[in-house]
């Protein structure tokens, strides 16, 4: 048996947050937002995925954020998204590089922690 690799990640997020999530994932991360199944819709949340990306988000009636673990996003053009970000109110605290790759951290707008990485540090 081989785990071969990651299908999806889910966040939490709290109830009645899908709005939010969709300004924060879809409009300034810029992840088109794909359609649950339908056996699945009424237990909230919203899914965002691109290519071989897919963030899920569930709706947690017990939300508590996630702000140590996290998922990390590879960037193309990470200036351009951080002032993006800040713009949009989404403070970006700066980490230091990591085998090649410039990081930096910000939260959605429940809490969670998404590291944001480019190559060539």
């Amino acid at each position: 048996m081989l785990v071969a690799r990651i299908d999806h990640v889910q966040l939490a997020i709290p109830v009645g947050g899908e709005e939010r999530a969709r300004k924060f994932y879809r409009d300034v991360l810029g992840l088109p937002e794909a359609p649950k199944p339908l056996h699945l819709v009424k237990r909230g949340g919203c899914w965002f995925e691109r290519a071989e990306l897919k963030i899920h988000l569930g709706v947690d009636p017990d939300f508590r954020p996630a702000q140590k673990a996290h998922p990390a996003f590879v960037v193309d053009g990470l200036n351009a998204l951080i002032a993006i970000l800040e713009s949009e109110g989404y403070p970006v605290q700066p980490d230091a590089p990591l085998n090649g790759h410039r990081r930096v951290y910000v939260d959605d707008p429940f809490g969670n922690r998404i590291e944001l990485i480019e190559a060539g540090a």
